[in-house]
């Protein structure tokens, strides 16, 4: 989902891909999942909005309530703690988490009636830096992301959710929720769907832009097998470790094998709980960022199963997120994914994802072809054989996380991927790429996140940092993430 824009006449490439949750929010991929921490009893309503407000930030940073009971939940419990990790429950797309109650409070919602009303409004401001050893400009630490330009400091996302969750722990009556998400930052060229708001990206190419990045509605109905829900409208596309919202994440950056897949998707998902170690997903949509009315919009089917065993502890989610005819158009990729996590104890866990995807007819832009085909705006083309006017394009990627719980406000994330841009179709460039991070995370209670990370990525067969002039790029960087 990386898209390449001409610059002079060098090139420089705007990724579009997936996710954030923070803790407070509902999940870690799309942001779907709830987290199952206890919350502290609701702080007395008194004074003033703003001084609730205040109020509610003191007793997160210094509490004082006793924790309240945990809620019912069925199924497993969530393997991991949250804080300090994003959700308590491993990444499934497009679904709250069948039997996960929803145990969130919001400051802004405390200060406007004590956290009592189901329809919730919340979000956070992030904003981070880094110096890296590019230096050529706009687009100079690509295809590295959410960071694209070296040595700023970036108004990453500043994010507004309205949302109501169905209550899924019940199994006596069908119920919904929704979701309503903005977006504003430099963040907005990952998520940028084609047909929503994008000429800010593809015709202006903005620094800073909008992007209303989730609308959707959620109905859930128990009657069938152990759950169904059915969401309708822009979600995040299934798969993935990561998610493109700042809380949802473990690290500050993103992945190469994130950053250049599939981000959104507007259509329907259907998601069925058949027992707790199975859950099955399918769903039908306009195709990888681009709206149901945009002229590159194809049928797009999604097929995916998840299967969890070791009662929570390990689960196995494998997922076809796009299945089409593949032809070239916008960013109709066709991607395959398996992700496997794994709880080592009660303080190590690992995640590990792995992709193969593909386009065919990518127009050739090697040079080596007579009467070359023009490439379509923001869909990058492919380095193809000599005489070969069209191609098919294929890459294939693998992602760990290696993950340690200091105590609930500390943990450090090490991050070892490999990608393999065959084509050169995702990353502009024709090559193999290796990427490793160290990050620390530290939480002031629940609504605060610092994260410093060491990055170093290498291209092994051509150059393909500071637009094309160096093989390896080392970055130092982090975040702030402030939820209110």
């Amino acid at each position: 989902m990386f898209r390449m824009l001409a610059v002079a006449t060098l090139s420089f490439f705007v990724p579009l891909a997936h996710a954030a949750t923070l803790p407070g929010t509902p999940s870690a991929l799309d942001q779907q999942q709830q987290q199952t921490e206890t919350p502290a009893p609701p702080v007395p309503q008194t004074g003033d909005f703003f001084k609730r407000w205040l109020a509610a930030y003191r007793e997160d940073w210094r509490p004082t309530q006793p924790s309240a009971p945990a809620p019912a939940r069925r199924g497993y419990a969530g393997p991991l703690d949250s804080t300090p990790f994003p959700s308590s429950d491993y990444s499934v797309g497009g679904t709250p988490t069948i039997g996960a109650p929803d145990t969130q409070s919001y400051m802004l919602m405390q200060a406007v009636n004590g956290n009592h009303s189901r329809t919730k409004i919340y979000g956070w401001a992030n904003g981070g830096f880094d110096v890296s050893t590019s230096n050529k400009g706009d687009g100079a630490n690509s295809p590295a992301a959410y960071y694209y330009n070296p040595n700023r400091i970036i108004p990453d996302q500043e994010v507004l959710y309205i949302e109501r969750l169905p209550d899924t722990v019940q199994t006596d009556h069908v119920d919904w929720g929704f979701r309503v998400a903005q977006l504003w930052g430099q963040d907005y060229r990952y998520t940028t769907s084609k047909g929503i708001f994008s000429q800010q990206l593809l015709a202006e190419n903005r620094e800073y832009g909008y992007d209303p990045i989730m609308f959707y509605v959620d109905l859930y109905i128990p009657h069938v097998a152990k759950g169904m829900n059915i969401r309708v409208g822009r979600y995040v596309s299934l798969p993935d470790i990561e998610a493109q919202l700042a809380p949802n994440n473990y690290t500050y950056s993103h992945s190469l094998l994130y950053t250049i897949d599939p981000y959104t998707q507007t259509g329907v998902v259907a998601t069925i709980k058949l027992s707790d170690h199975w859950l099955v997903q399918g769903g039908l949509s306009a195709g990888n960022d681009v709206a149901p009315w945009a002229k590159d919009a194809k049928p797009t089917a999604t097929a995916c199963v998840d299967y969890t065993f070791a009662k929570g502890g390990d689960a196995l989610y494998t997922c076809a997120n796009s299945i089409n005819n593949g032809k070239y158009a916008y960013n109709n990729v066709q991607s395959y994914y398996e992700t496997w996590y794994h709880k080592i104890n009660a303080k190590w866990h690992t995640d590990t994802e792995a992709w193969y995807m593909y386009e065919r007819d990518v127009p050739n832009i090697a040079g080596n072809v007579a009467n070359p085909i023009a490439t379509e705006t923001g869909a990058n083309g492919a380095f193809c054989s000599a005489g070969e006017q069209r191609c098919f394009a294929p890459e294939a990627a693998v992602v760990n996380y290696l993950e340690h719980e200091i105590d609930t406000h500390n943990y450090l994330s090490f991050r070892n991927e490999f990608v393999n841009d065959i084509k050169g179709q995702r990353t502009g460039y024709a090559t193999k790429y290796s990427e490793h991070l160290l990050s620390y995370g530290h939480w002031i209670g629940s609504t605060v996140l610092f994260r410093p990370e060491l990055r170093i990525e290498h291209s092994y067969d051509k150059a393909a940092f500071d637009l094309g002039t160096k093989t390896t790029q080392f970055i130092v960087a982090g975040d702030v993430t402030y939820h209110f």
